[in-house]
């Protein structure tokens, strides 16, 4: 389980990174509420130490428990489904052992750990219909489970991430061809049918939403989020007014921007720190998935190379959604900004992650 490593091969510049980014993400959430940024740092002192643990544990143990992972991952999601607890108008959260987390947040790394395994155990006969099924069978399940809490931010960045992992995994071309003939016009009737006014695809609020950025010349209240949010990112200029300020046309001042701490978090950074800000953040996301990328494509086997390159674009397509809806591009969606927004659940999930990189890091194909 253990091994001998060389500190020479520690990727160190991954965890300035990640340190950095996490620093300007309590500095933020303290800004935008400062009675929990006690609890943002003891998430990040948690996380960073599970991510030094998991560093020096061997990748190939944790995957040969892959699936232990897969069945607890269903026990966590099913927990959720009965014994769920209520928060921003949906039941994510469960409370074991006095602990309330939220399991979707772990299952996006569960997933990935155990999809890696089961790609590289059926490398050989992964462009056969057999194992595509059980694949897809196997992805669907926990899927639907998070559908239903409803989340469907997270069932669709889950979904994306496995594309990327089984095109990695050496999905042939024509399969691939076939699947976006197919898709697209699957998309479009999608699209129809939420549209028409008693559709029972999406919850009310989903397809509200979708059609609200469909359609921005509607006037509706439930824009103001998103309205406001890009009014503070705007407002914010080149330098920003500055954390903790008492600027009485700060939009988070005056209380007009909801979830700020979580969701909007990057209206937040927008409002005090201003472009260069905002840059900053968007450039240590970039550096940490291509980090991820760089790493995997040294690793010693497909796993390896799945995990680092499924937690890059864990990290980069949840960034991009985040700050999509927080500057308009995208529909309202429930998503964190990774190691930036309030929620230890996700941060914590997220260094575990970056654990298990950086023990890959550390058993590259020279050895």
């Amino acid at each position: 389980m253990l091994k001998q490593y060389k500190l020479r091969d520690y990727k160190f510049r991954l965890i300035i990174w990640l340190l950095a980014i996490s620093f300007i993400g309590v500095l933020v959430i303290g800004s935008a509420q400062h009675d929990i940024q006690d609890k943002q740092i003891l998430g990040v002192i948690l996380g960073v130490v599970i991510m030094l643990i998991l560093s020096f544990i061997d990748y190939g143990f944790i995957l040969n428990l892959h699936w232990l992972m897969y069945i607890a991952n269903l026990a966590l999601l099913l927990y959720v489904e009965y014994r769920g607890r209520a928060g921003g108008g949906a039941e994510r959260w469960v409370k074991i052992a006095g602990i309330v987390f939220q399991p979707s947040e772990l299952s996006k790394i569960l997933l990935i750990l155990f999809f890696a395994k089961f790609i590289m155990d059926h490398e050989e006969t992964l462009n056969t219909l057999k194992t595509l099924l059980q694949a897809i069978v196997l992805l669907a399940i926990p899927v639907a489970l998070i559908m239903r809490q409803p989340d469907l931010s997270s069932s669709l960045v889950i979904l994306v991430t496995f594309c990327i992992l089984i095109y990695i995994g050496g999905l042939k071309y024509k399969i691939i061809g076939g699947i976006i003939v197919i898709a697209i016009p699957l998309i479009a009737v999608f699209f129809a049918l939420i549209l028409q006014p008693d559709q029972k695809i999406l919850k009310g609020y989903q397809a509200e939403r979708i059609l609200l950025w469909l359609k921005p010349e509607v006037e509706n209240d439930k824009k103001e989020q998103q309205d406001n949010s890009k009014i503070a990112i705007a407002s914010g200029q080149l330098y920003g007014k500055g954390l903790n300020n008492e600027d009485v046309s700060s939009v988070k001042n005056s209380k007009r921007l909801s979830q700020a701490q979580t969701d909007f978090i990057f209206a937040v950074v927008g409002e005090e720190l201003g472009f260069i800000g905002s840059c900053t953040v968007i450039f240590l996301l970039l550096l940490i998935t291509l980090e991820c990328i760089f790493i995997g494509q040294k690793a010693k086997d497909l796993a390896g190379t799945l995990i680092c390159c499924g937690m890059g674009s864990l990290i980069g397509i949840q960034g991009f959604f985040n700050m999509g809806v927080a500057t308009g591009l995208l529909p309202n969606t429930g998503l964190p900004l990774p190691f930036v927004s309030y929620g230890l659940t996700s941060l914590v999930s997220l260094y575990i992650g970056m654990g298990i990189v950086l023990n890959i890091g550390l058993q590259s194909r020279k050895y």
